[in-house]
């Protein structure tokens, strides 16, 4: 009888009817279907009896590459129609594709995203042929909606696009061996067909390739020595499947299709309506009963206008949009184009797409196989009273909260949804012995996704947070502020054999490293888990006195270099001085810091006029924090210009906040006194780094100065009502300038009187 080959589109309903109809009049002995050849061997549990959408998740690992991806079925996936129509006709299933972790697959994250973009040029001629959009629109005009010789058309189609289109040796690879598994099966079938059922830009090369060559059954790729890997079935999402969300095949709009699926596309027409008037009367805009109507007969002429026999997911669209929208459009609408649409989008426009989203979630058979660690978090999570919802606080300090403390940042770590901690320690400097979290709802779906994708990486929460935070150390190279990051969270979830191997890491790159920011975030997390952490089991650590030393040595050395006239603070750089002064103050002595040296790197920086104004006073507040007696009124009086003075004041307060609190030194008193003394233009220009700098003190600490001004000046009042200004004070400023301008224009075109006033 020979072999059927049936090239499809994948997630397309036209597709799935055709192989659905061609496996119940052929009754074949194979029904073979592009997917991991791997699972082959498993095609029981697919057939289990999930309710779609659902995916398979294949990860694989070796020294050299981690790689993981999914193979994403809905109920009107024509692969998933093949497997269930073959099984109720008798026939032998396969899968026949290469393994998701094969080279020729590397580069994919979703077997079923086509690379449209090997055949953009015919496509793209097609479009201006048809006069439509793009490819979707395309695909719906010659085959959604009129299926008559569907099977033809289909043929012409992905003719044409291979004939127009080159295969790269990633194509070659799966289909040569895609080939072994039609061959091998036409010869075992005997006089009974054999169904392929692939990708239609595969079937004209399968074709061809099917005729020659030996018929012997392939084997199934074995990963490399020493990788680890394998497949398991999770819950998808229509989101995850949706082109608008950034899904690169397949249909956009999954909940049209499915209503299509199901009842045709005038049915799928009327439902999604109703789902959109729904959906924006929800959201509190009025939609009457004329407004719907006029919908329904703007559609119905579209539908004629363009030639189509019921309505299509565009002729739908365009007369929502003619029907609902009375204002301009700023943005294209989304369905003109491929990918995510704007954020600017239109709110009724995005109500569309959204309906024609929808929001179903796929649903294993609680028989599915699951990996380890599906059953390791939801022991753990029981065994500390994690599985219920709702806010709880941990204690860092007592045993079972240390340890509920570390589960929930393993889950964390592996992006679990639905634990999101609301506080606690946000480096190892604090001194924060208690988190809170918030612990959602249940939700079976999205959890059990995310606990499947994540056993990738080991069979325990442990043995997973360590192996993700191993890939994210790899991954972030020498950058010292994703070190510091991984390395906080390797202290955070007990991981204590990778907190040894970040930091080495760090301590690596410190002498390669001249990222001042980046840097002083390692020193700040690093210091703070030596001094403190006795919780997370890291404090006085050798390997991370040594990170101190050296960072602190390296920073010292490039602070030294940085030069650069008045420009805004570097909050990075002013961060970094703080760190570096921390260390100095709490670990010179155990550590055998150099005070002395770095004093004199202070004042040598603070006295530098090449040196940028943030960085002279991070530089002079550091000298005063180890011990440096210079005037420090008379410093800021040397600061005073305009342009200056704010950038210079956020350095000192970034590293020495108390010398303005204190009487002794007297700087209020002068920055009163230069504040008072400046001009209108000159206190405009110095206003916004002068916020910027005063932002340094806490609420409290404010207060406290309003109130040493309040005495200055003799003004009785609360100190604290003078903070709450009734308008923002920099649109005030704004707004002064802006009257200022105008003032100068009117003057210059001669439009004021000899006074200048209005009147005149």
């Amino acid at each position: 009888m020979g072999v059927a080959f049936v090239g499809v589109r994948h997630h397309s309903p036209a597709c799935a009817r055709l192989v659905r109809a061609t496996i119940e009049r052929l009754r074949p002995a194979y029904v073979l279907v592009e997917g991991p050849a791997d699972f082959g061997s498993r095609l029981g549990e697919l057939l289990l009896g999930h309710e779609p959408p659902v995916a398979i998740f294949s990860y694989y690992r070796d020294a050299e590459r981690v790689h993981a991806s999914w193979s994403p079925f809905c109920a009107y996936s024509p692969e998933w129609v093949a497997l269930h129509a073959g099984r109720a006709a008798g026939a032998e299933l396969r899968f026949i594709d290469l393994p998701a972790w094969h080279p020729a697959l590397a580069e994919r994250r979703n077997r079923y995203a086509d690379a449209e973009r090997r055949y953009a040029e015919v496509t793209d001629r097609l479009c201006r042929e048809f006069a439509v959009d793009n490819t979707d629109v395309l695909w719906d005009h010659l085959f959604e909606i009129d299926a008559d010789d569907l099977p033809e058309r289909l043929g012409a189609y992905f003719d044409l696009l291979r004939g127009e289109s080159g295969a790269g040796p990633d194509d070659t690879a799966r289909e040569s061996y895609m080939a072994e598994w039609v061959r091998a099966a036409e010869a075992d079938a005997g006089d009974r067909p054999v169904v392929v059922v692939t990708g239609g830009f595969h079937k004209p090369a399968l074709e061809a390739l099917a005729r020659e060559g030996g018929t012997a059954w392939p084997g199934v790729p074995a990963p490399r020595d020493g990788a680890s890997g394998g497949s398991f079935l999770v819950p998808y999402s229509f989101r995850r499947l949706d082109a608008f969300t950034g899904y690169q095949s397949g249909m956009p709009s999954p909940e049209y299709y499915q209503r299509l699926w199901e009842g045709g596309p005038d049915a799928a027409a009327g439902a999604l309506t109703e789902a959109v008037v729904a959906r924006l009367r929800g959201r509190g805009q009025v939609v009457s009963t004329a407004d719907l109507i006029a919908a329904r007969t703007l559609t119905e002429g579209l539908t004629r206008l363009r030639g189509h026999r019921s309505p299509a997911r565009t002729d739908l669209l365009d007369g929502l949009v003619s029907a609902l929208v009375t204002s301009d459009l700023d943005e294209r609408l989304p369905w003109t184009a491929r990918g995510v649409p704007a954020s600017a989008s239109h709110p009724a426009v995005a109500e569309m797409v959204a309906a024609l989203s929808g929001e179903r979630v796929g649903r294993l058979h609680p028989g599915t196989p699951a990996p380890p660690l599906v059953h390791d978090a939801a022991a753990e999570l029981e065994r500390l009273g994690l599985d219920r919802g709702g806010r709880l606080a941990v204690k860092l300090t007592e045993k079972r909260g240390l340890e509920r403390s570390r589960a929930l940042h393993r889950l964390r770590v592996l992006g679990v949804p639905g634990f999101d901690r609301e506080s606690g320690p946000d480096t190892g400097a604090d001194l924060v012995l208690e988190e809170r979290w918030r612990v959602a709802p249940h939700d079976a779906a999205s959890r059990m996704s995310a606990l499947v994708e994540a056993g990738a990486y080991g069979p325990t929460l442990l043995d997973a947070a360590a192996a993700a935070l191993e890939e994210r150390m790899a991954l972030a190279g020498t950058d010292m502020g994703v070190l510091a990051a991984v390395l906080f969270d390797a202290a955070l979830c007990g991981c204590a054999g990778q907190s040894e191997r970040i930091a080495a890491g760090i301590a690596a790159g410190i002498a390669g490293s001249s990222d001042v920011a980046a840097l002083g975030v390692a020193l700040e997390v690093v210091l703070g888990l030596w001094r403190h952490d006795r919780v997370l089991g890291t404090a006085r650590s050798p390997l991370f006195g040594t990170v101190i030393e050296e960072c602190a040595v390296r920073l010292l050395w490039l602070v030294e270099g940085v030069r650069g006239g008045a420009a805004p603070a570097d909050l990075g750089r002013l961060r970094a001085v703080a760190a570096l002064r921390d260390a100095l103050l709490h670990a010179a002595a155990p550590l055998g810091l150099d005070r002395a040296a770095a004093l004199a790197v202070g004042r040598r920086v603070a006295a530098d006029p090449d040196a940028p104004p943030d960085l002279r006073g991070a530089a002079f507040g550091l000298a005063r924090s180890l011990g440096d007696t210079g005037d420090t009124a008379r410093a800021v009086r040397g600061a005073a210009s305009p342009r200056v003075l704010g950038d210079w004041l956020a350095g000192l307060f970034a590293l020495a906040r108390e010398e303005v609190l204190d009487p002794a030194a007297a700087v209020l008193a002068v920055l009163d006194e230069l504040v008072a003394a400046a001009g209108e233009e000159d206190f405009l220009v110095a206003l916004p780094a002068l916020r910027q700098a005063f932002a340094f003190f806490p609420p409290r600490e404010r207060e406290t100065i309003a109130r040493g001004l309040m005495e200055r000046r003799g003004v009785r009042g609360s100190a604290r009502a003078l903070l709450r200004s009734p308008a923002d004070p920099m649109a005030v400023a704004e707004a002064r300038a802006l009257e200022a301008r105008v003032d100068a224009a009117l003057a210059a075109a001669g439009l004021t009187g000899p006074t200048g006033d209005e009147e005149s």
